[in-house]
């Protein structure tokens, strides 16, 4: 049992690692030797013109993850057109094979139905992908044009 409870709190501090780094800040050291007030004046000024200069505000970027689909991937006709595809090469190779296409059809549209939603979930994968790096690349932009602007200020940015 405490393989398991160790294995599990890997997977979670793991976890927790990877959201952190997604969605973390950058480090921002005061160079010039700006006050601890100037910091907090030119941080909430950079905070503004990146947020209005890109059109991105990280806190609702951050706060509203994409939906992820989930379930049956249904929707894109992968599973007709394979159902299609498999009934139509399933009776030419029934006819030729044994003289009974009905039976080839079948079986081809079986397996054509089965490709199809292989393909409808890879579709679907690569659709939840797209919007996780979607969501990602709107807080970089933000934290880049950030960054200029405390560069710009005189601290160093990482």
């Amino acid at each position: 049992m405490p393989k398991l409870l160790l294995i599990r709190n890997a997977t979670m501090t793991a976890t927790l690692a990877f959201a952190i780094s997604a969605f973390a800040q950058p480090i921002v050291y005061p160079s010039k030797g700006q006050s601890l007030e100037q910091q907090r004046k030119d941080d909430a000024e950079c905070y503004s013109w990146a947020k209005q200069n890109t059109g991105i505000d990280p806190a609702v970027v951050a706060s509203t993850q994409p939906a992820q689909q989930t379930g049956p991937a249904t929707g894109g006709g992968e599973r007709a057109r394979g159902a299609v595809r498999g009934a139509v090469g399933g009776a030419v190779i029934g006819g030729i094979a044994d003289d009974d296409a009905g039976k080839g059809a079948g079986v081809g549209a079986v397996l054509g139905v089965m490709a199809g939603g292989r393909r409808a979930r890879q579709n679907q994968d690569a659709q939840n992908q797209q919007a996780q790096a979607d969501h990602q690349y709107k807080i970089d932009v933000f934290y880049r044009a950030y960054g200029a602007c405390l560069e710009s200020h005189g601290y160093t940015v990482k």
